[in-house]
């Protein structure tokens, strides 16, 4: 039986506004409101008071290592399923679960654990591993295990990572030698091609992105800082509309300066992804974490490789991550979620599904409160996740 639900009292953000609407669902999906209504005729089976709530499509999380006490890497993939239920707190309902360079024998035993799979009630939807390594210049490891790191010269993907079917995205440097060849084959396989962790040149970059690199590994980290000669790697953001790199870039207040945020908001918003990095630290206290085979010491919000002053991911939840660029940046509400919603669906290039109150996509949005808090997570038109602090809704069935 098909359910109708009408969303009023509400604010949507849709195509870059924040429009007062309602919001229609039926079938899980986001529906017109003038085909039910005057070309079916129907009304809706339930209706839900959000209590002057903003709605936001749900938002997607492409470089996330673990959470919740669960690291995807050292737990050969266990625990994601903690990881899929916690993240709805946060108004995710995608994400790709990260693995850093590890073993080809690792590789094989995560890999088939990350099926993808639709959000529910049990949690985020898995949108496709990100792989980040192990082919990046040594010269950049950050908290990857050097010993890890790998050459493309002569080297079968599938003998590194086993089956490329669940992988989303990979991150590798576009310097080593054979890079262009498997940055053609990985995206002619529809996988996204990620460039971080490198000292490329710029020159270099822009032919990994003739060749099928669309996105950027956390901007500013793990990469040759800007040259005025040569700007690197980074110089790839001023690429013009036509050819729009994405990049993804850490806002939590420790790995990115304000300043640097806001420069490269100025130069390409419409390629911003904010993206968390999180550690299996989030949502626990201070102390011993793991990344990977490494120990990761947390400390006053911020994780470093244990025993050293190394950055490495962040404890800093996505929704949080966007409020504090906005409040960085002074962008517009519209522009700050995009961010974290339309854009990372882009990079996937899923935006006809997620990332949109269109009619037709998925129904994954999230109720926003005043300060832009997750007062609820909805998938497929279904609450999953309600905040503590206050109802946020009033549900009432229409006889």
């Amino acid at each position: 039986m098909t359910i109708i639900t009408k969303f009023f009292n509400c604010n949507i953000l849709k195509n870059g506004r924040i429009l007062t609407q309602d919001l229609w669902v039926e079938d899980g999906k986001i529906a017109n409101p003038e085909i039910i209504f005057y070309d079916k005729k129907k009304n809706p089976d339930i209706e839900i008071d959000c209590q002057g709530s903003l709605i936001t499509p749900g938002f997607i999380d492409l470089q996330i290592n673990g959470a919740f006490g669960v690291d995807f890497t050292h737990d050969g993939g266990e625990g994601l399923d903690i990881v899929r239920k916690g993240l709805l707190q946060f108004g995710v309902t995608g994400f790709c679960p990260t693995i850093i360079s590890t073993t080809s024998s690792n590789y094989h035993k995560i890999l088939p654990k990350f099926k993808r799979c639709c959000g529910d009630e049990q949690g985020a939807a898995i949108l496709g591993a990100h792989v980040e390594g192990p082919f990046i210049s040594s010269k950049k490891v950050g908290a990857h295990n050097i010993s890890n790191i790998k050459s493309l010269e002569h080297t079968n993907l599938k003998d590194t990572y086993g089956s490329l079917e669940n992988i989303g995205i990979v991150t590798l440097a576009p310097e080593l030698n054979g890079s262009m060849e498997v940055i053609k084959l990985l995206s002619n396989n529809g996988i996204v091609v990620s460039l971080g962790h490198t000292s490329s040149d710029m020159e270099t970059s822009i032919q990994a992105v003739k060749n099928g690199a669309t996105f950027i590994t956390h901007l500013f980290n793990a990469m040759h800082p800007f040259h005025h000669r040569d700007p690197g790697l980074i110089g790839l953001i001023t690429c013009p509309p036509t050819d729009t790199i994405y990049y993804g870039i850490i806002s939590d207040g420790t790995h990115t300066h304000p300043a640097a945020l806001k420069i490269a908001h100025k130069v390409n918003p419409k390629g911003l992804v904010l993206v968390t990095d999180a550690l299996s630290a989030i949502g626990l206290p201070d102390g011993i974490h793991h990344l990977g085979d490494k120990q990761i010491e947390v400390k006053n919000l911020k994780a470093y490789i244990a025993n050293t002053n190394t950055l490495c991911g962040s404890v800093t939840s996505l929704d949080e991550c966007m409020r504090y660029f906005i409040k960085s940046t002074s962008c517009s509400v519209p522009e700050g979620i995009e961010t974290i919603t339309l854009h990372p669906a882009q990079v996937l290039g899923i935006q006809h599904l997620k990332g949109t109150l269109n009619y037709g996509a998925d129904a994954d949005f999230v109720l926003l409160g005043d300060k832009l808090n997750v007062k609820s997570t909805w998938i497929n038109g279904q609450c999953v996740f309600k905040h503590n602090s206050g109802s946020g809704f009033i549900r009432r069935k229409i006889n």
